[in-house]
């Protein structure tokens, strides 16, 4: 998977197409919204949905750590997707691949599972966490205060807007960096995309394919 390195806030980070970020100075990988578990709701439901998305979210993970080999991840939010269900039990076989990797969640609006739940899994919990004056929330911010910390967030699964010749209109998932808060891609393949705006003072990278690059805003 193709990365760029960016130089952001004093610190370096890895971004790559396949929708995470390594945080070099802290050897973290960040990454948002995998929905765990969302596909096998819907199953339950009755509504088809393709089958092996857990299992294809989870080995492009695999590939990153293998490639970044990082100490901790950050999940900033909605790692799972409500309650438990059997694509949670095939992430607790997973997770005993890498006991030595800290999961550290930033609690989303989906994460409601029991605490004991996360604890088994290994995962610690927060509400938000703040790392080299590096904030991170799972819901998105609109403004922060004058010198604080930089915010990164999730939960939108942003999308941005590629026009070509013969009206050809292309919207591909995104990474955001804003004035003072960042909006990190939807994880999870099973996501939908909102769409962004972004204005001329503010940087995103697209992600298409294996590839990334830099968005020109006029």
């Amino acid at each position: 998977m193709e990365e760029v390195i960016f130089k952001f806030q004093q610190q370096t980070w890895h971004l790559s197409a396949g929708k995470a970020l390594y945080w070099q100075e802290e050897k973290a990988l960040v990454l948002s919204d995998l929905h765990l578990g969302k596909s096998a709701h819907f199953r339950k439901a009755g509504i088809a949905v393709p089958a092996g998305l857990i299992q294809e979210d989870l080995f492009r993970l695999q590939q990153l750590i293998t490639r970044y080999h990082p100490e901790k991840i950050i999940v900033v939010g909605d790692l799972f997707h409500s309650s438990e269900n059997n694509d949670v039990q095939y992430f607790r076989l997973w997770r005993q691949q890498f006991p030595h990797i800290r999961f550290e969640l930033v609690k989303g609006n989906h994460d409601i599972m029991p605490a004991d739940l996360y604890t088994t899994l290994q995962i610690t919990v927060h509400d938000t966490l703040t790392l080299r004056n590096i904030h991170f929330i799972h819901e998105p911010c609109e403004t922060t205060e004058a010198n604080g910390p930089y915010v990164f967030s999730g939960h939108l699964h942003p999308g941005v807007i590629l026009a070509g010749g013969g009206r050809q209109r292309l919207r591909l998932p995104c990474f955001y960096f804003g004035k003072s808060c960042g909006i990190l891609p939807a994880f999870g393949r099973f996501t939908g995309l909102a769409t962004l705006a972004p204005e001329t003072n503010e940087v995103v990278f697209a992600i298409a394919n294996n590839s990334i690059f830099k968005i020109t805003v006029d």
